[in-house]
């Protein structure tokens, strides 16, 4: 009986969760866009990493990813990994961090930017995909940027050069005099074409869906080999039950 209570305290403190969450995605507005990330795609998950490491590690840390686990993980020797991504200068062993001070991040967000690593397991990779592709020009805000996905964010658009400069346009104001997006609208063009940023935005997904989980590639990897093992032992079962059973009969 003791389990039974247990195990429905448990059942609803999972619904309270996924409920409040579905507030809170609510809240953030926004149709979410089809990432395509692929944790089975090696180059994208090496594309990713230098795009984080030289857009995003300059606030944003990964506290439970180490650099050498990285490079075993993405076929990266350990030369590439502290000459090309060790951008703190720690040792090879050491997790990923950030070069920001609470002191400067509080001079410039208010607080300091979340550790990412887990990221894709709370919010999913489409959300991290069409958030980075939902940054627009609002100089209403303090730091000059807006996101549709996540309004009022309060942080900047990392990859803007290489996006270009997006800007809301607004529908007709309701009977309140308020207006919202209806879409936005690529004025100044970026280094890359809109499939190059695709892509790149793509790699970046896939990248943080691997830091939240790095045991899911060897996990996929491991699966291969169990179900072509179910295959091979059930043809095995099923020869050996008709050699079996062919003279019962």
């Amino acid at each position: 009986m003791t389990n039974f209570f247990v195990r429905a305290g448990q059942a609803a403190a999972l619904a309270a969760g996924m409920f409040a969450a579905s507030l809170a995605f609510a809240s953030e507005g926004g149709n979410l866009q089809q990432s395509g990330a692929r944790l089975d795609d090696r180059a994208s998950l090496q594309r990713g990493a230098q795009l984080y490491i030289n857009y995003c590690s300059g606030c944003h840390s990964l506290k439970y990813l180490r650099y050498s686990r990285m490079a075993e993980d993405l076929g990266l020797s350990e030369d590439e990994v502290m000459g090309n991504l060790n951008m703190s200068g720690v040792k090879y062993g050491e997790t990923i961090g950030t070069a920001m001070t609470p002191e400067h991040a509080q001079q410039a967000f208010g607080k300091m930017p979340p550790d990412l690593s887990l990221i894709a397991r709370v919010r999913g990779n489409d959300w991290i995909y069409t958030y980075l592709k939902s940054f627009y020009l609002d100089e209403t805000r303090p730091v000059g940027w807006n996101n549709t996905l996540f309004p009022n964010v309060s942080m900047p658009n990392p990859l803007w050069e290489m996006q270009g400069l997006q800007h809301a346009v607004l529908s007709k104001p309701s009977a309140s005099g308020e207006a919202h997006v209806e879409r936005l609208e690529l004025r100044t063009p970026g280094t890359q074409s809109a499939e190059q940023y695709d892509q790149s935005v793509r790699d970046i997904t896939a990248f943080l869906a691997y830091a939240g989980e790095p045991a899911a590639l060897k996990r996929q990897g491991l699966g291969v080999w169990v179900v072509l093992f179910l295959a091979a032992f059930t043809l095995l079962a099923y020869m050996v039950k008709k050699e079996y059973w062919k003279d019962v009969h």
